[in-house]
């Protein structure tokens, strides 16, 4: 029997444990099932409680991967603890990052019965192409820290299953090396900085090199409170001042800004912060003098917000909250999308990010309206573990779920998907 404080601090222990993203994984979720002692939840933690906490059932083959979560523990033995830091972080209490996985539960779907299903169109059409799937990659900087291909590998992989790919602004790899190895068009995703001949400069690289479709980033605004990343970092033993300089925050954003190849030529010291808080809606008007290129809006999560980027003349939104990187709020993006649908009706295509890891997951967005779903920490577990191999993995296993539950639903395309087929408990 053991003392009643060491009882209360092992409580006190597992309690703060289960907060962290590192449980969000597959080998951990033993401890999962002691935290529940010291803190019940009406959730189990992804994933669930079969996963196994010892080394050698970490999977050495991206096939041996049954869900994205598999490849989680794989990755985070393969990458080094500050790069998975930055990667798992959200921001503050990270009440936003697990909600965008909790505010699922609060949606159900509604199967249909005795249609026929035998034959699947998955495909979407956005702009004037059309990919295999919804499932679309989102843009996430700085992926040679996971895996030396880095968006080469994502970008090979997305042209295997035919995805609607995003390159991020802050990669480690230049749009057009990420458009030739896609072998289509990628679309760029502009972190503007405070400078608009920055902002101007890199939307003229991203066009020329032939990017079709521009994703702006509105919300980051600001610094953060990255908690996770700093207590990875501080285990991290390697000397990675040649990479990062005391002023990146360690994961890759401003301090090593001039190793990113988009950055090339460019003239950085007129953008004081790499962040916009002085960005406005006038600031659409003035992209759409200079570039030819769809625009996007990433980050919108209100009504009035999605009401104003019509009115403004943005072709497009992403529903997101940075997968809960940005803000604190505690508000996940699946609770967000109804109202932005409702407020677009229709007049632009709506896409949705931040937290999907299931088909289910995927079906119940598009059945509220969404054109297509972006993911963002999977395909990175799935490059730090494998490559470009676990890249394609990755996106398979969430393509073979959304089939099954898009059949469930009775919907043989995306276009039969219906808000009929989704409730709110």
């Amino acid at each position: 029997m053991l003392p009643t404080d060491t009882i209360a601090n092992r409580r006190q222990f597992l309690k703060w444990l289960s907060a962290s993203p590192l449980l969000a994984s597959p080998g951990l979720a033993g401890f999962n099932a002691l935290a529940a002692e010291a803190m019940p939840t009406t959730r189990s933690p992804d994933p669930l409680m079969w996963g196994s906490l010892t080394p050698q059932n970490i999977i050495s083959n991206p096939k041996d991967a049954i869900n994205v979560f598999d490849f989680e523990l794989a990755c985070r033995k393969n990458v080094p603890p500050a790069h998975f830091g930055y990667m798992a972080s959200g921001i503050d209490d990270e009440v936003t990052l697990r909600a965008n996985r909790e505010a699922f539960l609060k949606y159900y779907l509604r199967p249909r019965r005795m249609n026929d299903v035998s034959k699947m169109d998955m495909s979407m059409e956005i702009f004037g192409q059309t990919y295999a799937s919804p499932i679309c990659i989102a843009p996430t900087g700085g992926n040679k820290a996971y895996h030396a291909d880095g968006e080469v590998a994502v970008a090979r992989a997305a042209r295997t299953g035919n995805h609607l790919e995003m390159l991020a602004t802050g990669a480690t790899t230049s749009i057009e090396s990420a458009m030739e190895a896609r072998g289509g068009p990628v679309w760029f995703q502009l972190y503007a900085t405070s400078s608009w001949d920055v902002a101007r400069a890199l939307v003229k690289r991203a066009e020329s090199a032939g990017s079709p479709v521009l994703a702006v980033t509105v919300d980051r605004v600001g610094g953060r409170n990255q908690e996770t990343l700093f207590r990875l970092r501080a285990t991290d033993n390697r000397d990675c001042k040649q990479c990062h300089s005391a002023a990146s925050g360690g994961g890759g954003s401003g301090g090593d800004r001039d190793r990113r190849p988009n950055y090339a030529g460019i003239d950085l010291s007129k953008a004081g912060s790499m962040q916009s808080a002085n960005m406005t809606w006038d600031f659409i008007k003035r992209l759409r003098d200079v570039t030819q290129m769809k625009i996007v809006l990433k980050g919108i999560l209100t009504a009035e917000d999605a009401a104003l980027a019509v009115q403004h003349g943005a072709d497009g939104i992403i529903v997101s909250n940075h997968g809960g990187r940005g803000e604190d709020s505690g508000r996940g993006t699946i609770d967000a999308l109804p109202e932005v649908i409702e407020a677009v009706k229709g007049r632009l295509p709506v896409l949705v990010d931040s937290g999907f890891r299931r088909g289910t997951d995927v079906v119940k967005a598009l059945a509220m309206g969404a054109r297509g779903v972006c993911i963002g920490r999977p395909y990175l577990w799935g490059l730090g573990a494998f490559g470009q191999a676990g890249v394609e993995r990755v996106l398979e296993l969430l393509r073979i779920e959304t089939r099954a539950a898009m059949q469930q639903c009775g919907a043989r395309s995306i276009k039969d998907l219906t808000p009929n087929h989704v409730r709110k408990f």
